[in-house]
């Protein structure tokens, strides 16, 4: 990041929002647009030339779509992203996901026109300084097409050496059948939880529940993409589910709502934020410590803040089997490393091996085993 003021470029197609956004940009002094950009393909070839510290790019771009620039930026000069966006239908919604899941770090839904819009532009720079602050990697997907694009593993970890059929030692003796997977996530989440469930089969029979910091209208319809991109049917929890139905399942706190486990069933809240966030992770996480800690087993993935660090240690004083991302596959390792700090994590795992070690301690742990 250069010194002094963040250098940003703007990518929007409409003029008049393209304004609003430089002028909103422009009221800051340590803010500067360097350059604008109607098309992805000048937002690349300006990124490449002028390398700013930051990129706000719209979705909905001629010539080429903003899916396509931020996999070409993301593979060839990663930048920070964020998306700034007034896409609600499924179509382009999806393609937000894919641009999160590809490198993208965070999206902001556009002006409204609105009495709501009173307090955007302090948001939208307040989101800009913030997006700045990450580090992002290299992701190769420009490189990638079709289907397979966004189908294919994250980069290689350390710990990926193992090789796939490497088991990790695990203790089985006394220990109760695990039923139950919590995963909590937030900046640089989509990927990460893409790559856990993919790691886990099937066959497990586990339920799986799910946080993922992400706010409407942008996260209506973050449960199916979920589901199109890995082997589980996801769906957004409806509250008063059955905790011993058949397991399998994959469901997800809806937007604005706390999933809690509350006895034998789940539960949807609207209480109070947690570290201002609801859904929260710490929510989540403290009430399967408190119900079934012992047959439980939780991942905190990337993210910024420290929601589900308390959680984790909660469940690890539970009984639970607790793990942590740790920091070089981490897009943002905020919460991960709070939870490792609180040491509430028995294990802190690259990305690429978590979903592997909680499928490896299901097994372990299964009836009957020897």
């Amino acid at each position: 990041m250069s010194s002094g003021r963040l250098r940003v470029l703007v990518v929007e197609d409409s003029l008049t929002v393209r304004r609003r956004l430089c002028d909103a940009l422009g009221a800051d002094p340590n803010l500067e647009v360097i350059a604008e950009a109607d098309n992805g393909q000048a937002a690349i070839d300006l990124c490449l030339r002028l390398r700013p510290d930051v990129v706000t790019l719209d979705m909905q771009l001629p010539i080429m779509t903003g899916l396509s620039a931020t996999e070409y930026i993301m593979a060839h000069c990663p930048t920070p992203i964020l998306i700034v966006s007034a896409s609600t239908n499924r179509g382009e919604l999806f393609k937000t996901y894919d641009a999160l899941a590809a490198g993208a770090v965070d999206v902001l839904e556009k002006p409204r026109g609105d009495g709501s819009d009173d307090d955007w532009d302090e948001r939208f720079r307040a989101a800009v300084r913030l997006v700045a602050k990450i580090r992002v990697i290299t992701h190769p997907r420009a490189r990638l097409s079709g289907a397979s694009r966004l189908r294919t593993a994250p980069a290689p970890s350390r710990a990926s050496e193992l090789g796939p059929s490497t088991p990790y030692p695990l203790a089985s003796t006394g220990q109760p059948p695990l039923k139950l997977v919590a995963l909590g996530a937030s900046t640089g989440g989509p990927s990460a939880l893409v790559t856990v469930l993919k790691a886990l089969p099937l066959d497990l029979e586990l339920t799986v529940l799910l946080v993922l910091h992400i706010d409407e209208p942008f996260g209506s319809a973050f449960a199916e993409w979920l589901s199109d991109q890995t082997p589980h049917a996801v769906r957004f929890a409806l509250g008063g589910e059955p905790l011993d139905a058949a397991g399998g399942r994959v469901l997800m706190a809806p937007p604005g709502r706390h999933l809690v486990v509350d006895g034998v069933r789940l539960r949807l809240t609207d209480e109070a934020e947690r570290h201002s966030c609801r859904p929260s992770i710490d929510v989540l996480f403290e009430s399967v410590a408190h119900c079934i800690g012992p047959t439980s087993a939780a991942a905190l993935l990337t993210g910024m803040g420290r929601d589900g660090a308390l959680g984790l240690l909660a469940l690890r004083d539970a009984g639970g089997v607790t793990v942590a991302q740790d920091e070089e596959s981490s897009i943002v390792y905020g919460m991960p490393r709070e939870a490792a700090l609180l040491g509430a994590a028995r294990r802190v795992l690259p990305l690429g091996e978590i979903g592997r070690f909680l499928a490896d301690t299901a097994r372990a742990r299964r009836p009957g085993r020897p």
